[in-house]
């Protein structure tokens, strides 16, 4: 049972990752997904980052 749940968990953080992965890539952002971490790098990404609500609100969502 635990493991199984362990497993759930751990799709559902990777299901995240994804999407927040990809609404940077829409975004003109370079990510690397390193282990939990999404690392990106871009310039003005900061300033993008508060522009854009998608980029805020995709790690956000229940998935």
């Amino acid at each position: 049972m635990r493991a199984a749940l362990m497993r759930r968990v751990e799709a559902r953080a990777a299901r995240r990752r994804g999407a927040i992965a990809a609404a940077l890539v829409e975004a003109g952002v370079d990510v690397v997904i390193d282990g939990e971490a999404v690392r990106v790098s871009g310039r003005g990404l900061r300033a993008r980052w508060w522009r854009d609500l998608a980029l805020r609100e995709a790690g956000r969502t229940g998935s």
